[in-house]
Parts: C-alpha cells; sequence; structure tokens
C-alpha cells in the first residue's frame, strides 16, 4: 500500500499543470485498491466555473467505474476542497478525502458527511508553496 504523501506527490504534478497554464494550481486524484481511477486539475480560467480538479477527477473516476458511486475509494486533493466540490464528494460516497493545504478563503471540508474520513495536511509545505509562488506571480505580472 502507498503512502498519503506517495499520492499527494501525484497531485501535485496535477497541480503544476494548473499553474503551468495560469489556473490556479489544484491537483486530485481519486484512488481506488491502489491505483488511480481519475484525475484532474483546475481548468476554470475561460471554459467553465464548475472545472475544479475535484469534479474533473470525479467525473473521470465515475467514467472509469461506470458508476456516480466511489465507494472505498480515496480522494487526494492539494487544497482543501470548496464548498461546490465538499457537494461532490458527499454526493460520490468517497470513503476518504486526504487534502494538503488548508483553504481560508473558500474551504469548506466542516460540510463533509461525517462517515467520509478526512486526513489533512499531507506535505501541506509542498502544497502551500505552490499556491504561494502562483499568487507572487500574479501579483508580480500585474505590478
Amino acid at each position: 500500500m502507498f503512502s498519503y504523501e506517495y499520492w499527494m506527490e501525484k497531485a501535485l504534478i496535477l497541480a503544476r499543470k494548473s499553474y503551468d497554464i495560469g489556473e490556479i494550481p489544484v491537483g486530485c486524484l481519486v484512488v481506488k485498491d491502489d491505483k488511480i481511477i481519475g484525475e484532474g486539475y483546475n481548468l476554470t480560467k475561460g471554459k467553465r466555473v464548475i472545472n475544479h480538479a475535484e469534479i474533473l477527477a470525479i467525473t473521470s473516476a465515475n467514467g472509469c467505474l461506470n458508476n456516480w458511486r466511489l465507494l472505498d475509494c480515496d480522494l487526494y486533493v492539494t487544497l482543501e476542497p470548496c464548498m461546490m466540490c465538499v457537494g461532490a464528494i458527499n454526493n460520490s460516497r468517497l470513503k476518504r478525502v486526504i487534502y494538503g493545504a488548508k483553504n481560508n478563503n473558500f474551504g469548506a471540508i466542516q460540510n463533509l458527511n461525517s462517515k467520509i474520513q478526512v486526513v489533512s495536511g499531507i506535505l501541506e509545505k509542498e502544497c502551500s508553496k505552490i499556491l504561494q509562488d502562483f499568487f507572487k506571480s500574479i501579483r508580480k505580472f500585474k505590478q
């Protein structure tokens, strides 16, 4: 069995894809039986506000399993999910949510179904750093 850190490093690779295209760098994986069955990274810019990493990863996993229920699946995300994503997580019946950085502005993990386990702070420094670097680069660019 792989560690939480192992999967979060994979999610950080996806976050880097968002960063590279000017999106807020958030990456997400859905894992079942030590296999990635869904992945996503933020794609909201110029597209749709619902294209958060979690929504895309859940949708991908639904397709992989051909089922909307993601029973016995874990979701790894580099940033604490927002209210919209928590709704999708609740409805998907995920087993566990593992996240890296706390989302002080829009985090809604406290609204998660009590049956879903939560693990926080995995590679928190690394997950926070990519976000900080992104926002520093935006501020620098706007000056």
